[in-house]
């Protein structure tokens, strides 16, 4: 697998130069699927034993409605199927969901996201095995009925099946640790079979239904005979047969050019599936004649063998014979593509040293990882032979609605924290469409308390074990690969004042410019100003690496103490080691209690989707306090601003805050707001009264100009008047939690097309709203 990465354009606080040579070279699998490989392990995992098992339970639970429910779940799949489709072209990794949340939520999240996967996928695997084992037991019940006599009369019913179980799994877990083309090449052949046996089925039952329209209509009437609450209990209960694309995500590492084939095979794979499961539903219901009975009560009835009575009813004599042909291919089928998708999640949670790191081991002929495949297989037979496995298998399709929520969480978090990643394919309706994603699953899983609540108490059982294996093991050993912060000892201590400016520096051509902003606000509060430099250290040597470094930087702090003479004034300076900078800013400012952060940048980042650079970009989002961010244009003096207002808490903060600064530089103000070439007399009052309204934040011995600027694009006429100042000073627009916005439109664009040097205030938005940033990235 190709590893990328993508550093933040130029920021005022960046690398000091450590070099480290590269990582090893990252394990990695043959790429032998092609598209068709991938769609059909979609297909194949998708339309297992559900189908057969649950057409005559859904029908039973909401009536002729259960069309609709069959249809709402593929509705809501789909949406979960554009966060899949855009993270698997982003991120084609090994463990599919599990990689992807474990990259937006590292950390006790992303472990329990692998945990609770990993037991759904084994779960799924004993349920697909024990099906086969029904549905061959069912066959020669059917027509070698002395056959399955013997075996019961030796080793019991239920020990017949436990043997069909073992022997089926053992076959699969050899086939996969054979190699993925093998794999792939016999999931090709079980799920063409099986389609073409559905097909059959379907044939048949339209035949029936256009030989006798009046009696089909009669058996979709009424088509809510339950409610709309039979509707939701029936989405709940057949969800899960709805749960296979996810798998194509999963072996991502082992598809040829994933970034195009996983999405396309994903959506291939649910049109494919959603129409079969809607056909074939059509046919069960509109085509049985139950005599007196409607056709929904009739498959009610037969529940898990509701569709070999239909296939009795509308179907030649080898119809039972096609249907339990048919659940062998389809167990078949989903049990090689889920044993396939277990074992890549445990694969990569090896590779990540959430699992035992044999787990991580590709046999060097086969290129399958054969331990991880082994682990797979004896835990599900493991499980199918000593469970109660209905009682567990109740809880997969709740972990499944769990992960999926997490996944399309997980889509808005890396789009906000890792927006450099490479998207072929983006999900359309942003964020609507992966909000609405989460809601929908999470609605879905708490919906299954009210009928299922067993399999919340064991999902919840399992969730609490993974957590306390993390905790008590993996977490330390998380924390150790984590990116650091190393505070020296002797830079420890830290001094109280009632008011901390904190001042990160790097370039020694800025540090004077920033601190002239800084000094004249620490000294009207009564406050200090902290001047900080960042060891920046990489991410594969130790912490402690950086110690050596940290003389590199006594230039910057000798250059602080000039300043601070020449001046007059006190100026303190701090130094912090870390892997990323903006971890060291961040941490610094939280341990000086700071009220302010002052940082320069020089300029926008080329970096695809970065606004302001990595490193900006973090502080900004993040800064526990207020934040102003200063660009620079060369030769600046600072005589002139510009201050541009549209009303707002960050332009009152601005005015307040830049109060001192235009006092002690007797620098000349001009307020303006910008209304249209053609504005009327209402809209240039109201621009007026912003203007007021802001002025009156600044101190009353500052001179003030007042001006309407006129102009069809905000951005474009601040930007054009900017050009007679030396400084232009904006107020940030409020952040949406689902952009990337940070400043808000206007401010970054005017920063963007400003000749001028550019001034933005945010002010701290307080602790809860800080929180959800910090975890939607």
């Amino acid at each position: 697998m190709n590893t990328r990465s993508a550093a933040g354009a130029g920021t005022d606080s960046g690398n000091d130069g450590v070099q480290a040579s590269g990582p090893p070279a990252e394990v990695t699998f043959a790429r032998d699927l092609g598209l068709f490989d991938a769609t059909m392990i979609g297909v194949g995992a998708m339309i297992g034993a559900g189908i057969f098992v649950l057409t005559g339970i859904a029908a039973g639970e909401s009536g002729p409605a259960s069309l609709l429910a069959f249809a709402l779940n593929g509705a809501v799949t789909l949406l979960t199927a554009f966060a899949y489709a855009e993270l698997a072209s982003a991120i084609p990794r090994a463990g599919g969901g599990y990689s992807f949340v474990r990259l937006a939520f590292p950390g006790a999240i992303g472990f329990t996201a692998g945990w609770m996967l990993w037991f759904a996928y084994i779960i799924a695997c004993s349920l697909y095995a024990l099906g086969f084992a029904g549905y061959f037991w069912e066959f020669f019940l059917k027509y070698a009925p002395a056959v399955a006599g013997g075996a019961f009369a030796v080793v019991g019913e239920h020990g017949a099946i436990l043997l069909i179980t073992v022997l089926v799994g053992i076959a699969f877990v050899r086939l996969n640790v054979r190699g993925a083309e093998v794999t792939g090449q016999a999931e090709n052949v079980l799920t063409i079979s099986k389609l073409v046996i559905l097909g059959v089925f379907i044939f048949y039952g339209l035949k029936k239904v256009a030989g006798g329209p009046e009696q089909a209509a009669e058996n979709f009437t009424p088509f809510f005979p339950l409610g709309g609450g039979g509707v939701l209990v029936a989405m709940g209960l057949t969800f899960i047969a709805f749960q296979g694309y996810d798998l194509i995500a999963t072996v991502a590492e082992e598809i040829k050019d994933p970034e195009k084939n996983i999405p396309r095979a994903t959506f291939i794979a649910l049109a494919v599936t959603i129409t079969m499961y809607l056909l074939i539903l059509f046919v069960s219901l509109g085509a049985v004649d139950a005599g007196d009975e409607a056709s929904w009560q009739f498959l009610g009835r037969y529940k898990e063998t509701a569709i070999v009575r239909a296939a009795e009813d509308f179907m030649p004599a080898f119809g039972v014979a096609i249907i339990v042909l048919g659940g062998l291919l389809s167990t078949m089928s989903a049990l090689n593509a889920t044993i396939m998708a277990g074992s890549r999640v445990a694969f990569s949670m090896g590779r990540d040293n959430w699992l035992p790191k044999p787990m991580a081991k590709i046999d060097p002929k086969r290129r399958t990882p054969r331990v991880a495949i082994v682990a797979t297989g004896v835990l599900l037979i493991g499980m199918a032979v000593t469970l109660p496995i209905e009682v567990v298998g109740s809880a997969a399709s709740l972990i499944f609605l769990l992960t999926f929520a997490l996944v399309n969480l997980s889509v808005i978090v890396l789009r906000r924290k890792a927006p450099e990643l490479e998207r072929r394919y983006r999900v359309p309706f942003y964020p609507v469409v992966p909000i609405l994603g989460f809601v929908l699953n999470v609605f879905l899983a708490v919906y299954q308390l009210t009928f299922q609540p067993l399999a919340w108490y064991v999902a919840s059982g399992w969730i609490a074990l993974g957590l306390i294996i993390y905790f008590a093991y993996f977490r330390k050993q998380t924390a150790a690969e984590a990116p650091q912060v190393l505070v020296p000892g002797w830079r420890a201590a830290v001094e109280e004042a009632p008011y901390v400016v904190l001042v990160p520096i790097r370039n020694p051509e800025t540090v004077s410019s920033l601190l002239d902003i800084a000094a004249p606000l620490a000294r009207d509060r009564g406050g200090r100003v902290v001047a900080l430099a960042v060891v920046e250290v990489p991410r594969q040597l130790p912490i402690r690496e950086g110690l050596s470094f940290a003389g590199r930087k006594e230039g910057l702090f000798r250059q602080v103490r000039e300043y601070a003479a020449g001046h007059g004034v006190e100026i303190d300076t701090d130094l912090v080691i870390a892997h990323r900078v903006h971890d060291g800013i961040l941490s610094a400012a939280r341990r000086h209690r700071a009220d302010l952060l002052v940082m320069g940048w020089k300029g926008y980042t080329h970096t695809r989707e970065r606004i302001f650079g990595e490193v900006a970009d973090q502080v900004i989002r993040h800064a526990p306090s207020d934040l102003m961010l200063l660009k620079f244009a060369p030769g600046a003096s600072l005589r002139r601003a510009l201050f541009p207002t549209s009303g707002g808490p960050n332009a009152r903060l601005a005015a307040e805050l830049l109060g001192p600064l235009f006092r002690s530089r007797s620098m000349a103000v001009t307020a303006c707001s910008v209304v249209p070439p053609d504005a009327t007399p209402e809209q240039r009052a109201e621009g007026e009264s912003r203007i007021e309204k802001t002025v009156s934040h600044l101190p009353q011995d500052v001179a003030v100009e007042r001006r309407l600027l006129e102009s069809k694009s905000v951005p474009a006429g601040i930007a054009l008047a900017s050009r007679d100042f030396d400084l232009v000073v904006l107020g940030a627009a409020r952040e949406p939690l689902f952009r990337k916005v940070l400043f808000g439109e206007i401010p970054e664009k005017v920063a963007r097309l400003s000749p001028t040097s550019v001034l933005v205030v945010k002010r701290y938005e307080g602790k809860v709203r800080s929180l959800l940033k910090r975890a939607l990235g």
